[in-house]
């Protein structure tokens, strides 16, 4: 007696402990408090207004805390790091915004304001800012879809520009709202499908420069550049241009294969694409190649980033659009810089903070984007080569922007020479760092769904364009995802022997049944429309099935069934509906029914809805308090049919 009368008293103190839980926090109290920790570097909250306004500060420029214990020897590190790095992207950003189907000056203006802006608001050590190959890609395949460059350069360029401007945006709303969900959805795979499909448009793109081809397709897949560089090999290309383009990519990739074989001599790696601009410069003014079909940038125009307010179209036709565009360069651009970031980040041992990473980059590309930048990001191969020169600080992009600023006043004119084809083979040469077959090969071994979103991407950027390649590894991930959650996984537990542990039985065999239960575990984080009636219907002819089977092989009939919820984090309305009429129809088939830990967000509901009513006491902490439960119960009713 005095024993019942205890396990009475556990069940009702159990049974308190899992209803008695304060409410969920509501979502406007979950989007508040993701602004405030996105802003505020602490919890506390601040007692004043100087406070409040000085953990802003703190919250939103890193440089504050890092800027008190700089030193004369970290400075000397930056400054050899940053200027590496300027000899590396400054080619390379005259590529970049030849690829974008934009002015030379372009590429080094969206070198000189980002980097800055990133520098007092990032919160990566390592990171180099500026144009990289695929968001200019971007960029031109869909900004060309509207209006011509050709036909067109200002309109095009004002549109470049304010996608640009919607980018900034679109990343500094992802940062403060904590919207990083929204760059996840390009899953690992996607990301590695992706950039190996677009490294090869980009590569193709870079024939016309190659070839010296004056008419090119504005098409990107593989088919309409294949034959347009058919068409020009039988009428319009010039032999020299692809001569001066394959002679120096031979000799980019041959120092760099050096640079990977000896580590000390990474600078001469960094360093070749600029020497490779200035000897094929030189090579072309004292030979006027020029004059025998050799393509050449002409002029470039000097002086600092002039202002774009005006050229920002928030008005018109074309909004839509540009927003559109600014959507998936900004999900790209966060994807690739907060890979970049997080990788050099965990070698070195530090935190990288991703929701601050996107204000950061919101910020300098709307900077950019007020000051004739285009979308500016993290680059794997510069941040690469400025981690190996020995940088400390986010004070090499800031050298590196300087050095930037002083080519743009002093060194324009140097480049009025500068073959086309140095920039396809600077840009060529950067490619192979993009397909990584190593990674598609293992992500082939551990997961053939995860392999075909890969090579979905890959097969639409190859063969249809940059927007088809996204939207099908998205599809396939989303399908994937849909079909997980419409059918979730159903699971018969069993306890291992001389434990209280229960587990999945086909996972672990040996674990033993109790007589007259079946305890079952929803393995989904949510119980709703998609899946409720799905959960419903399996779990009765579970316990239907198990209920035979048992009966069959012991003649023992199953009596009580516990539902594990453990796994459930939240429920809607056709969720409470489905465990109503689950509860009921067993119940009506006299076997009892008892629920383990429900989520905090379905506890709540459940009470709400007054499910908790019709359960009864039947709601438990653990399930060997349930089984526990049920069995002494049990015991109690043979006891009473016998008296």
């Amino acid at each position: 007696m005095l024993q019942a009368t205890m396990s009475s008293r556990r069940e009702s103190e159990t049974l308190m402990l899992v209803l008695n839980v304060s409410e969920p926090p509501s979502l406007w109290h979950e989007l508040s408090g993701s602004i405030r920790s996105s802003i505020l570097p602490t919890r506390n909250r601040p007692s004043s207004l100087t406070q409040w306004i000085v953990s802003v500060i703190y919250g939103l420029f890193p440089i504050v805390h890092w800027a008190r214990n700089y030193n004369l020897k970290s400075f000397k590190s930056d400054l050899i790091a940053g200027l590496t790095l300027a000899s590396l992207g400054i080619p390379q950003s005259i590529g970049y915004a030849n690829l974008a189907k934009l002015d030379p000056q372009y590429g080094l203006y969206t070198s000189f304001v980002p980097p800055l802006i990133y520098a007092v608001m990032g919160s990566s050590r390592d990171i180099a800012i500026g144009p990289v190959a695929v968001v200019s890609l971007l960029l031109s395949s869909m900004t060309q879809k509207i209006v011509d460059p050709l036909a067109d350069p200002t309109t095009y360029r004002n549109l470049v520009l304010t996608s640009t401007f919607f980018a900034g945006i679109f990343q500094v709303s992802f940062g403060f709202f904590r919207l990083g969900f929204v760059v996840d959805f390009l899953s690992h795979a996607t990301i590695v499908g992706f950039m190996g499909g677009a490294a090869i448009v980009i590569g193709l793109q870079q024939l016309k420069g190659l070839l010296g081809i004056s008419h090119f397709t504005n098409n990107t897949d593989i088919v309409s550049v294949i034959r347009a560089v058919w068409v020009a090999l039988h009428h319009n290309w010039h032999p020299d241009n692809f001569l001066i383009g394959c002679s120096f990519l031979i000799f980019i990739l041959f120092v760099r294969f050096i640079g990977v074989r000896k580590r000390k001599l990474f600078w001469l790696a960094a360093t070749t694409p600029l020497l490779s601009v200035i000897l094929s410069t030189l090579l072309v003014y004292l030979t006027r190649a020029d004059k025998h079909g050799v393509k050449i940038i002409q002029q470039v125009k000097e002086g600092l980033n002039p202002s774009s307010v005006k050229q920002i179209q928030l008005t018109g036709s074309h909004v839509g659009e540009s927003a559109k565009i600014g959507l998936i360069c900004a999900i790209i651009a966060l994807t690739e810089a907060i890979a970049v970031g997080r990788s050099f980040a965990a070698v070195k041992g530090y935190q990288l903070d991703g929701n601050k990473e996107m204000v950061a980059m919101g910020f300098m590309n709307i900077a950019g984007s007020l000051s004739s930048c285009y979308v500016a990001t993290g680059s794997f191969s510069r941040t690469a080569v400025n981690v190996s020169a020995g940088c400390v600080t986010a004070v090499s992009n800031i050298i590196m922007a300087i050095t930037v600023l002083i080519s743009l006043e002093v060194l324009m004119k140097l480049l009025y020479y500068t073959p086309i084809a140095i920039l396809a083979s600077i840009i060529l040469s950067a490619l192979p760092g993009l397909i990584n077959f190593k990674e598609a090969y293992i992500i082939w071994k551990v997961d053939k769904m995860d392999f075909l979103a890969c090579f979905g991407a890959f097969a639409g950027v190859l063969f249809g364009s940059v927007e088809i390649g996204l939207l099908t590894a998205v599809i396939i991930s989303f399908a994937r995802i849909i079909i997980r959650a419409l059918r979730p996984n159903i699971e018969m537990l069993g306890r291992i022997e001389g434990t209280n542990i229960y587990c999945n039985m086909k996972q672990y065999p040996f674990a033993i049944t109790t007589p007259n239960l079946l305890i079952i575990r929803i393995d989904s984080p949510f119980l709703c429309f998609i899946n409720a009636n799905f959960i419903r219907e399996r779990i009765i002819a579970w316990v239907t099935e198990g209920h035979d089977a048992i009966k069959e092989k012991t003649g023992i009939e199953v009596t009580s069934v516990i539902i594990d919820m453990s796994n459930v984090l939240n429920i809607d309305t056709s969720g409470i509906s489905a465990i109503e009429e689950l509860h009921k129809k067993l119940v009506s088939a006299c076997v009892q029914v008892a629920v383990v830990n429900p989520g905090w967000e379905v506890i709540h509901k459940m009470k709400l809805s007054r499910l908790v009513d019709k359960i009864g006491a039947r709601i438990f902490l653990t399930v060997s308090e349930a089984v526990e439960a049920l069995a002494s119960s049990a015991m109690k009713q043979e006891n009473s049919d016998i008296v």
